[in-house]
């Protein structure tokens, strides 16, 4: 492949694989995902009450303080002395203040502690105190037994939740985890459009002032120099959320089973069948064809851009023109992740200047597959469609020095023959 074509797109890749920072940047962004991933489980486990012995100054007739029970992390000791005293005792860590009328008004109490307490030490206290002053008082009501029949009558209800497939098949799902899931590959295609779409501008600005473009169109037609650039470059996106896609599914298989429990019972994710590396296969199939086609839309923006301005600094008004699709994009599919059935997020997911974001999405929910495809469908038919405004404007952009154009004059490139 020795097409001119052929030596801009190797020309682009080679250079951008082979540095150490791309390098370095593909083999620890997977940490660093599965770090994102398993924090929420890590704190569950880890995390819980401090070291304290907590000195109870009751004023309420023992109603409260002596049901208080010391466990691992905390330890109670009810003491005799008043509250300037056991706080004046270093060999507490905290004292516990109860007021003589903390029954009828719970915040008759106060917590001193001679370090910062921390909110899970706040919060194992709270929960005690508001079991003991429920039992104080459901002993007014004088009906036997009270508090056991309350008791019994209690039920938490865990739902398992399937999703419906074709046929009478159905597969357990988790609301939550298609959450995160979702908010998850959103932003990594945000991140990657942006990333990559401005590399291509920066790229073709760096060669403009270098007068670079000026040799290099004797031998290559702007249309070609341009979609070299633009798949070059794009390549090199490919390549790397390749990486990252067989590194995660990698882990998938052996991390993910090793957390499944803790995320489950500590962090109340179900994880369903994200635990499944097939799943995640698929899941990165899906972000790869968005990838390819929010890229390929956006960077024509983007190399349209470069090729009209001299420096970053007069590009910064005009990729307004692509940035702010992308971010609106991102900002409506953290709004379709609540409700990823809805009008807003079918048409979100459809139309192509927001479609990579909220179709990616939308996909861990389930949604029927016309709806995905037909998104595929248009935005790539819109990458056809920008690529050849893109390329009108981007070979009269190339010889034009010394001025910023404004979005009027670009449109007016774009109609010149």
């Amino acid at each position: 492949m020795n097409s001119p074509l052929a030596i801009v797109i190797r020309r682009e890749y080679l250079e951008r694989v082979q540095r150490k920072s791309f390098i370095i940047s593909t083999l620890l962004m997977p940490i660093f995902m599965i770090g994102l991933m398993l924090t929420p489980a890590l704190v569950a486990v880890f995390s819980g009450p401090e070291n304290k012995t907590v000195a109870i100054v009751d004023q309420s007739q023992q109603q409260i303080g002596r049901h208080l029970q010391s466990d691992g992390e905390l330890r109670f000791l009810c003491v005799d002395s008043d509250q300037k005293s056991a706080m004046a005792d270093k060999s507490y860590d905290a004292v516990l203040v109860i007021g003589p009328d903390a029954v009828s008004r719970p915040d008759d109490i106060r917590f001193y502690s001679h370090e910062a307490a921390s909110m899970q030490t706040e919060r194992s206290i709270s929960s005690q105190l508001e079991s003991i002053i429920e039992g104080e008082r459901l002993k007014g009501y004088d009906i036997e037994n009270l508090a056991g029949i309350l008791k019994e009558i209690q039920v938490n209800v865990d739902l398992d939740t399937y999703r419906i497939s074709e046929g009478d098949d159905a597969s357990e799902t988790s609301s939550l985890a298609s959450y995160i899931v979702g908010m998850f590959m959103s932003l990594m295609l945000y991140m990657f459009i942006m990333l990559y779409g401005q590399m291509v501008m920066t790229s073709i600005i760096e060669e403009k002032n270098n007068r670079v473009l000026e040799i290099v169109v004797s031998s290559v037609n702007p249309t070609s120099l341009m979609m070299g650039k633009i798949v070059g470059i794009g390549l090199v996106a490919i390549t790397q959320i390749l990486i990252w896609g067989v590194l995660l599914t990698a882990c998938s298989m052996w991390v993910l089973p090793l957390v499944a429990g803790a995320a489950e019972s500590g962090a109340g994710i179900d994880l369903g069948m994200y635990g499944s590396p097939a799943y995640i296969m698929q899941l990165f199939a899906y972000i790869l064809l968005f990838l390819i086609g929010g890229y390929l839309f956006y960077s024509s923006i983007y190399a349209a851009v470069g090729s009209a301005v001299d420096n970053i600094q007069d590009a910064s008004q005009l990729q307004s023109v692509a940035i702010i699709p992308i971010i609106l994009g991102m900002v409506i599919s953290m709004a379709v992740v609540q409700t990823p059935s809805s009008s807003l997020a079918m048409w979100a997911s459809i139309i192509p200047f927001t479609s990579p974001m909220v179709m990616i999405a939308r996909i861990p929910f389930g949604i029927p597959a016309w709806q995905i495809w037909l998104s595929v469908v248009l935005l790539y038919a819109s990458f056809v469609g920008m690529v050849w405004v893109a390329a009108k404007i981007y070979r009269v952009g190339i010889f034009m020095y010394g001025k910023k154009p404004s979005v009027a004059e670009l449109l007016r490139w774009a109609r010149y023959k």
